[in-house]
C-alpha cells in the first residue's frame, strides 16, 4: 500500500475512458457543449490497461471507470474484461447516465462489476430534459430497473441545484422506502465549462440533510465507512439509505484515497488540482514501467491537504466535468 505525504493510503482510481457525453447537463457544461479532444489526444484502453497495472502493484485496489459517459466510448466492455483479470483489483465499479447502459447491465454482472453510480437529477421528465437538456428519462429508468434486477450494488447520484430540482429531494428520497438503492445528494461544484453558477452555494450538505429531516423526522445516522465521501443516513422501514456528499464543502478530505486519470491522461491527485502530471506524455515517449512509478510516486508525495489548498494553487476554475471525469 502506498501513502502519501498526509499519510492517507491511495487505493482507490477514478478512470475516464472518454471526454464524451450524450447529455448535455447544467451543472457539467455549457448548453452548446464543450470541444472535445480529439481522437489521438485520448488515451489508448492498451495505455490505461498499462497504468491500471502499474497503479495495481502500487496497491490501488479499486477502479472505477467514469466519462464523461463510459459507453459513448466503443469497446468498452472488452476493456472491462481486461481490467477485471488484473492482480491485485478487487472492485471494477461504474459511473453512467444510464442513457446506453440496459443492454449491457447483465454482462457486466457476469463480469463481476461491483456496484453503478447512476446520475439520476430528477424523476420528473421535464425536469431533466430542462437540466440534460435531452429527453432521456426512459432510458435511465431502464438502466434503474435492469441494475435493481442484476443484483449490481446501485447508488443513484443526484447534484442539487437550486432552481432546478429541489423539487426532487423528497421523491428521490422515497425511492429508498421500496427500493435497495443508495441516493446520494451532492453539492454542485464549479465543474461545468463555466465556473460557479452561484456567488454562495445556498444548498450545502448541511441545508439538504435538514431538507430531508423535515419530511423523515426519524431518519438516523448511519456508521460512514472508512474513506467515504458521503455521510449516511436511514429512514426506519426503508430499503434503501440515503448519503450526503460534501462536494463543495469539501469535509472529507482527510481521508481521501483516490486519484484520477483523466481520458487525455492527466493526473489528478485531487478533484480541484490543475492536473499533477502528464502520464501521456510520458507513455508517448517511451517511459518504462519504472520510470511511469517513480513519477507517481513523486506526484502522490506532494499531494495537497485538502481541495481549498489545491483550488488555491490555481488561478480559476473552468473544466467540465465530463473533461475531468465525472
Amino acid at each position: 500500500m502506498i501513502y502519501d505525504n498526509h499519510n492517507r493510503p491511495i487505493t482507490y482510481l477514478r478512470l475516464a475512458v472518454t471526454d464524451r457525453c450524450n447529455l448535455r447537463c447544467f451543472y457539467c457544461m455549457p448548453e452548446e457543449g464543450i470541444k472535445y479532444l480529439p481522437k489521438h489526444q485520448v488515451l489508448t484502453y492498451e495505455e490505461m490497461e498499462r497504468l491500471v497495472r502499474i497503479l495495481a502493484q502500487l496497491g490501488v485496489q479499486k477502479v472505477r471507470i467514469t466519462g464523461g459517459e463510459p459507453f459513448v466510448r466503443a469497446g468498452l466492455m472488452p476493456f472491462l474484461h481486461r481490467l477485471a483479470a488484473i492482480d491485485g483489483l478487487t472492485d471494477l465499479s461504474l459511473t453512467t447516465n444510464g442513457v446506453l447502459t440496459a443492454p449491457h447491465v447483465a454482462a457486466m454482472a457476469a463480469l463481476g462489476v461491483r456496484s453503478v453510480n447512476l446520475s439520476l437529477d430528477t424523476l420528473d421528465r421535464e425536469r431533466f430534459r430542462t437540466i440534460t437538456r435531452r429527453d432521456e428519462l426512459p432510458a435511465v429508468l431502464k438502466t434503474l430497473d435492469a441494475l435493481l434486477e442484476s443484483g449490481i450494488q446501485t447508488k443513484i447520484n443526484a447534484v442539487v441545484m437550486d432552481g432546478q430540482n429541489i423539487e426532487d429531494l423528497i421523491p428521490l428520497t422515497e425511492l429508498t422506502r421500496r427500493l435497495p438503492v443508495d441516493v446520494r445528494f451532492i453539492e454542485e461544484m464549479p465543474f461545468n465549462g463555466e465556473g460557479s453558477h452561484y456567488p454562495v452555494l445556498n444548498w450545502t450538505h448541511q441545508r439538504i440533510i435538514h431538507e430531508i429531516r423535515e419530511h423523515f423526522p426519524d431518519i438516523e445516522k448511519l456508521p460512514d465507512p472508512p474513506f467515504s465521501t458521503s455521510a449516511n443516513y436511514q429512514i426506519p422501514g426503508h430499503q434503501g439509505t440515503i448519503g450526503v456528499i460534501a462536494a463543495f464543502s469539501r469535509t472529507f478530505c482527510g481521508t481521501c484515497n483516490r486519484i484520477r486519470l483523466t481520458a487525455q491522461g492527466t493526473l489528478k491527485t485531487c478533484l480541484y488540482d490543475n492536473g499533477v502530471l502528464d502520464v501521456r506524455a510520458m507513455l508517448r515517449t517511451g517511459a518504462t514501467d519504472e520510470e511511469l512509478t517513480a513519477a507517481f510516486l513523486q506526484a502522490f508525495a506532494h499531494r495537497p491537504r485538502n481541495g481549498f489548498e489545491a483550488e488555491n494553487q490555481r488561478v480559476t476554475v473552468t473544466e467540465s466535468m465530463a473533461t475531468i471525469g465525472g
